[in-house]
């Protein structure tokens, strides 16, 4: 098995453009079950089922979607909003770009982990481990630019990918790195 198969994708954040401006007053009506508290959030909130995402629409015509756990899931539902408020007469973008912000992913290293003996092994530069305030060990990634976060069960949290394979990436170096100091 590879180590992409064994990644679970939790989490994608990403953002596009729906339009230059958008009556969110208009939308809240037109969008049955969304939320918007103007005086509590600046943005629309409307959730889906299918698939279980939700986004946050804003004046400006951003939109960001968050829950996906794949990036096809992102593009039906900018889809399923894009369709939902033409169907309200809405004037949105046809096909707009769809960016990537980040995306939460968790493995596991199938070991426990002494985080103490990592966070002397990795590099204090890199390595947060404070674990009376937190109980895993922050490893800031400097290629690619991710986050992981290591628990002392073996598993890891990834954040800040912007693309699966980065995800993959810092697992390998992790998992190297770790291996060839006998932690794992």
């Amino acid at each position: 098995m590879s180590e992409m198969e064994k990644i679970t994708i939790e989490n994608i954040v990403a953002s596009t453009s729906l339009a230059e401006h958008l009556d969110l007053s208009h939308i809240a009506l037109a969008l049955e079950g969304s939320e918007y508290e103007p005086e509590q959030f600046p943005g629309l909130i409307y959730r889906l089922k299918d698939p279980k995402t939700a986004v946050l629409i804003f004046r400006s015509g951003k939109v960001n979607c968050t829950g996906a756990k794949n990036l096809e899931n992102v593009k039906k539902t900018i889809d399923i909003i894009i369709s939902k408020l033409k169907k309200a007469n809405i004037e949105v973008f046809d096909n707009p770009d769809i960016i990537v912000q980040n995306i939460v992913a968790v493995y596991d290293l199938e070991a426990k982990l002494n985080l103490t003996d990592i966070a002397m092994s990795l590099g204090l530069e890199n390595v947060e481990y404070e674990p009376e305030q937190f109980p895993g060990l922050v490893y800031r990634v400097e290629e690619p630019k991710v986050v992981l976060l290591l628990f002392g069960s073996g598993k890891v949290v990834c954040t800040g990918a912007k693309e699966a394979s980065e995800i993959e990436q810092a697992v390998i170096k992790v998992k190297k790195e770790l291996q060839k100091v006998g932690l794992i």
